[in-house]
């Protein structure tokens, strides 16, 4: 299994995207996106510029999107 590090938000969900996630709607700093299918939901936070922690980015990956770290890592 790869690594995760932390990254922006911008790239979290641009990585998301390629993996078929559409944006739903946005509820003050976190932007809901749902699969093509409509089985899952994920919740990514934006606050800002600040770059979102590995543990958050596993969860958003693994827990929420049931992608793993190296499907991820390669988008």
């Amino acid at each position: 299994m790869g690594k995760l590090s932390r990254l922006p938000a911008r790239k979290v969900l641009q990585k998301l995207k390629k993996a078929g996630f559409v944006e739903t709607h946005q509820r003050g700093s976190h932007l809901y996106l749902k699969s093509e299918d409509g089985t899952k939901i994920v919740t990514v936070p934006i606050h800002g510029s600040k770059d979102i922690p590995v543990g958050t980015i596993y969860n958003i990956v693994v827990r929420q999107a049931g992608l793993s770290v190296d499907d991820f890592n390669s988008l």
